[in-house]
């Protein structure tokens, strides 16, 4: 048997272990690199991606390094005992192939393909393969079966109220920090919105990176119910209360590779929002020129689809389609973000009002689903909730419920402003590469790091006038984001007529 040793390496989602050339128990002609081995000690066992040491300094001959991930999930203390043997195929692997080779697949082996990828039976390299393969070809119904799978395996929250509702935008819109307005807005009227969100990985801020700016994310399911049983509402990270896991490991991959076809983006977001518990939910479709959904021809297809795997589920779903073509308020990362939600909470006069317009049209459209509201008054009802304060009362007792957040998070120190070139009106303004310098800057890493929009699309401006402001804690990340926005702002600006 082989002593434990925790590797400090983390992964990312993928189970690897680490054993040396030299090892006098296990030949590593026997357990070729890359291929998989079972870890087991005591009943508790996991599958794990082999890598071969060559230095005995860095592992010696009798132990088996253990990754963080795969260290945490074992949950065995370090210099524990533990047997390696080979790990049998995973049982769906000829469904993986089959897909590959182009067939349509059923209900049955998704379902085995899905339970195989969450108990981390695959490497990435065959998620890969898997996710090409479907991003080349699926039905409708095969979309279907992928949601339902990745719905059953994980958590299944479930809740005593009804409706339960949700909000979701399928993203690409800096800023486009609605649902922090629009749960206190839900929750003050007294309809149960229980709100799961990610972290970014691509982007500058996911609404849970946002929110811990606030207010501790990071809770287990029971607390999650309490917190919902006294104040209507959340906004945590989702990924504590694993829900829909095999969606997070195919992220990973999908992610690196720059896939996100329409239909692995349905799966995924009402898988997770199935496993939450919701009954009724709205999408938000954002349509621009640098957004995720380029057209409004493109919006209606993806909202069929959405519709048909809402309807086969039933989940009562509501798409809403909106401007995409420029980011949303004045902030990119999670603090400037947090700034412009507490301003719209608040009824500052310096409350951006794109937010604002926005979150009141998605939350009234959410409150639609009431059935004591009558007809045609959800808007109405959300502004007059936004306005009067309960609202921003709702969030206090919410954030409160959650708790502070691990620690303060203060504004990056190092700006630069980028101005414009020649007098005129902004004509565009490029979301993809606004978010592109917020993250160089160190967002969401880094919560004070971002950008601050002075100017929209539309407004008059005069040469030299600052664009927006670069804001960034760390030197080498300032340098990278200051370097590729004055090689392209990302606006455009028109000469005036």
């Amino acid at each position: 048997m082989l002593k434990l040793r925790r590797i400090g390496v983390d992964t990312y989602r993928e189970n690897v272990a680490y054993l040396s050339r030299d090892c006098p128990l296990y030949r590593a002609e026997k357990f070729q690199g890359l291929a998989k081995i079972e870890v087991s000690k005591n009943g508790r066992s996991i599958l794990a991606v082999l890598n071969i040491v060559d230095d005995l300094q860095l592992l010696p001959r009798d132990e088996l390094g253990l990754s963080e991930q795969a260290f945490h999930q074992l949950g065995l203390p370090e210099g524990e005992t533990v047997t390696v043997a080979q790990a049998a195929p995973p049982a769906s692997r000829d469904a993986i192939r089959a897909k590959v080779l182009g067939r349509v697949l059923s209900a049955e082996e998704y379902e085995a393909i899905i339970r195989d990828i969450a108990a981390n039976r695959y490497s990435k390299m065959e998620i890969a393969a898997f996710l090409i393969a479907s991003a080349s070809f699926l039905t409708t119904d095969e979309v279907l079966s992928l949601t339902r799978a990745m719905a059953a395996v994980g958590n299944r929250l479930t809740w005593p109220d009804r409706p339960i509702v949700d909000k979701h935008c399928i993203g690409g819109i800096p800023g486009n920090r609605t649902s922090m307005i629009v749960v206190p807005i839900v929750a003050a009227h007294g309809v149960t919105i229980p709100k799961t969100s990610s972290r970014a990985i691509t982007s500058p801020a996911g609404t849970a990176d946002t929110m811990e700016a606030l207010a501790r994310v990071d809770v287990d399911p029971d607390e999650m119910r309490d917190i919902v049983s006294r104040t209507r509402g959340c906004i945590v990270w989702g990924g504590r209360a694993n829900l829909s896991p095999a969606d997070d490991v195919l992220i990973s991959v999908e992610r690196p590779l720059g896939i996100d076809t329409r239909e692995q983006m349905v799966a995924s977001i009402l898988s997770k929002k199935l496993a939450a518990g919701s009954t009724h939910l709205i999408v938000d479709i954002p349509v621009g020129p640098s957004s995720k959904i380029r057209s409004h021809l493109e919006a209606a297809r993806l909202r069929k689809l959405f519709e048909f795997v809402g309807d086969q589920t039933g989940l009562t779903l509501e798409v809403q389609i909106t401007d995409g073509r420029q980011p949303v308020g004045y902030g990119v990362g999670p603090v400037l973000e947090a700034r412009d939600v507490m301003r719209v909470l608040e009824n500052s006069p310096s409350a951006p009002a794109d937010l604002r317009q926005r979150a009141l049209l998605l939350a009234g459209r959410i409150l639609e689903f009431d059935p004591r509201l009558r007809g045609g008054r959800g808007h109405e009802r959300a502004r007059e909730l936004l306005d009067t304060g309960a609202a921003a009362r709702a969030m206090s007792r919410i954030v409160e419920a959650q708790g502070p957040s691990p620690e303060s998070y203060a504004l990056g120190t190092r700006t630069r402003d980028l101005s414009a070139d020649r007098d005129g009106v902004v004509e565009s303004v490029d979301c993809y590469r606004i978010a592109r310098i917020a993250r160089l800057a160190g967002a969401p890493a880094d919560k004070g790091a971002g950008i601050d929009l002075f100017k929209k699309v539309g407004d008059p401006v005069q040469k030299g006038e600052p664009l927006y402001r670069v804001h960034a804690a760390h030197p080498t990340d300032f340098r990278f984001a200051t370097e590729m926005a004055a090689s392209d702002s990302g606006y455009r600006v028109a000469a005036a007529a």
